[in-house]
């Protein structure tokens, strides 16, 4: 048997429920340094879970799915990160854990390290391959520009596209910094691709622009969903972020790459003047070219002329070639022609037998042939049926004949049969008519023998109350009330008067016995 303690008794809920509130108000909000392991994804419920480890401990961490979503860095394998959040625990595993309510990298590093860990996923995707990448046009109609439109950047694209070649130019707004704005800046791309399915122009180039800034402010550029919608855009894109010493994942999977903004606007247009004065420089060239062509040419035609013979000479001997060649050929021709009258006559013999009139009479013919086979025919097959018809008619008439008489036998034994079972059936109904009968008369001769109107037959009557209930004895009888007196041939209603007294003498003198006095019926 154990001795006393003062011990205090603790459940096992209880001592858990102690032990995460000392925790909590111990600690409260905590900011930790540590690499992000055994992190696999967002959980099926929207949950993040993974752990936080340094070279010497680890703690179990968890982000719910209401701060997964608006986290601008999310959790990634390896990633040194700074997290803020509360320390509590979880008694379900008799452990300690921290609730991650903010998630940044921890320092410069961590985010160029995450960057050049994208960098290689995608470009192993082939998002960054040279051979991808489209030449811009010339001179575009439309340009797309995708910034934000109360910065400088607008500003300085359209002057510059102003000064250099006037051009129509579309702006998508966005948000160049914050959470939302690898979405808005994705969203714009994929937009401005979209606009030719909905009958509206859609730019030949766009330009993707936003100004200096530390690699914080730049990090929406480096986003994963905006590498891939420059990369599906269908649209030639220059990408135009930050300064020249400026490099974002987006400059990588972009067409062209400008060292700024103006840079962009710059690559986009060419410069009008100069186009004019180049054209104008082609035209000058082309006049003296064409000039010199020309003289050339006719230098080199007036040395041929003096090196040709006369004209008569020339076609000397070819016109007696000509006048030979005629002569053959009008002979050719004769012979030719005698030829192909021949065989038209024999084609002509032979395209009458095979003329259409011909063809149709010999066809005529046939018809006429099949049509008196088709009729004689006709009429075997009518004669055939009829004789199959008139053997069929016989045979159904026999048939028929022998169905009716079995038909009328048996109708005929069925009614002797019935007749044989009516008259059984009424002699068995006679008989019992008769046993019921004589049982009914017994039953009434011993009704007769055992009734009460035998009794009233002999001088009794039967006395009832007036609720019809048989009285036995005169004490049941109160004055004035209704009786009915029964007697063996009708009912009598009376109303009872109150008892006589007899004298005293007269009562104790015993009352003479009357002749024949009649009895008490019950």
């Amino acid at each position: 048997m154990s001795e006393p303690s003062n011990t205090p008794e603790f459940t096992v809920s209880e001592l858990a429920g102690a032990l995460k509130r000392t925790i909590e108000d111990r600690f409260g909000l905590v900011r930790l340094r540590g690499e992000i392991s055994n992190y696999r994804g967002p959980h099926s419920s929207g949950h993040a879970y993974f752990c936080l480890k340094d070279q010497n401990a680890r703690i179990d961490a968890v982000i719910w799915k209401s701060t997964l979503v608006r986290l601008k860095v999310k959790p990634e394998e390896g990633l040194e990160v700074m997290a803020t959040g509360k320390v509590t625990t979880f008694p379900g595993k008799s452990a300690y854990q921290i609730v991650v309510e903010a998630l940044e990298p921890a320092g410069i590093g961590a985010l160029m390290a995450l960057v050049e860990e994208r960098r290689r996923k995608l470009a192993a995707e082939g998002l960054f391959d040279e051979a991808r990448k489209r030449a811009l046009p010339f001179l575009p109609a439309i340009i797309g520009v995708v910034t934000s439109p109360t910065g400088a950047v607008i500003r300085d694209i359209l002057h510059r596209i102003a000064d250099r070649f006037p051009r129509d130019v579309l702006v998508w707004p966005v948000r160049v910094q914050g959470e939302t704005c690898a979405s808005e800046v994705a969203a714009a791309i994929e937009g401005f691709n979209a606009l030719a399915e909905y009958g509206l122009p859609r730019p030949d180039v766009l330009i993707v622009a936003r100004g200096g800034g530390s690699l914080e402010d730049l990090w929406g550029f480096n986003e994963e969903v905006v590498v891939r919608a420059a990369a599906a855009s269908r649209i030639p894109l220059i990408s135009a972020i930050g300064h020249e010493t400026d490099w974002t994942l987006i400059d990588h999977a972009a067409d062209l790459r400008a060292p700024t903004p103006t840079g962009a606007a710059e690559k986009a247009v060419p410069v009008k003047i100069e186009l004019a004065a180049a054209l104008n420089d082609l035209g000058r060239r082309h006049l003296g070219a064409t000039l010199r062509f020309l003289a050339q040419r006719r230098g080199e035609w007036r040395a041929l002329a003096r090196a040709l013979p006369r004209g008569e000479d020339v076609v000397a001997a070819p016109r007696q070639r000509y006048d030979r060649a005629a002569s053959r050929l009008s002979n050719l021709v004769s012979t030719g022609l005698d030829q192909w009258r021949i065989a038209l006559v024999r084609l002509a013999h032979r395209l009458a037998n095979q003329s259409p009139h011909a063809k149709l009479a010999r066809e005529a013919q046939r018809l006429e042939g099949l049509a008196h086979r088709l009729r004689r025919c006709r009429a075997l097959a009518a004669e055939r049926h009829r004789q199959e018809l008139f053997h069929v008619g016989r045979r159904l008439r026999g048939a028929l004949t022998h169905r009716t008489r079995l038909e009328t036998e048996r109708i005929v034994a069925c009614r002797q049969k019935i007749g044989a079972l009516e008259r059984r059936m009424q002699n068995l109904v006679q008989a019992g008519l008769e046993r019921r009968r004589a049982t009914l008369e017994a039953r009434g001769k011993l009704l007769d023998s055992l009734g009460y109107r035998q009794v009233l037959a002999r001088g009794f009557t039967l006395v009832r109350d007036a609720a019809g209930r048989p009285l036995r004895r005169a004490a049941d009888v109160s004055p004035g009330a209704r009786l009915d007196i029964e007697f063996v041939d009708d009912h009598r209603a009376v109303i009872a008067a109150e008892r006589p007294r007899k004298p005293e003498a007269a009562q104790n003198r015993p009352e003479p016995q009357k002749k024949n006095a009649q009895g008490s019926l019950f």
